[in-house]
């Protein structure tokens, strides 16, 4: 069967149903009923108990414990921030410090220690006027 053939079946259903049914809304509602609704589902609601809190007073420390909180924790915070950001090095202004040691080593151990060492003189100048600069 072709789709046309089919489309004239369903219409002919249809009407055939329309005529049977109506137009009309099958469902209706009772005049003025949203009128009244709210007050009769109210009317039909238990009564609820009353249920009354006992006030305590409030105390000094009650109203006072999170201002201190607080304040405890930005005490915290400092003491953590400063110890984190600190040298960890003694500071001590009194003290001078010692001058450095020099030692004293003879002409002979110089001259040892360049011929161990068998740089030529180029070689060894370059080292000493690059050591110097440092």
């Amino acid at each position: 069967m072709s789709n046309k053939k089919r489309g004239e079946k369903r219409m002919k259903e249809e009407d055939i149903l329309l005529k049977k049914i109506g137009k009309e809304h099958s469902f209706k509602v009772p005049e003025g009923y949203f009128e009244n609704l709210t007050s009769e589902v109210m009317d039909k609601l238990p009564e609820k108990e009353k249920v009354a809190f006992k006030e305590e007073p409030v105390s000094t420390w009650t109203r006072l414990k999170p201002l201190v909180y607080m304040a405890a924790m930005f005490v915290g915070a400092a003491l953590i921030i400063r110890v984190a950001s600190s040298d960890h090095k003694p500071v001590n202004n009194d003290v001078v410090a010692p001058e450095p040691e020099t030692e004293v080593v003879s002409d002979q151990m110089i001259d040892f220690a360049v011929e161990g060492a068998m740089l030529d003189d180029y070689s060894l100048y370059v080292y000493l006027s690059d050591a110097s600069v440092e």
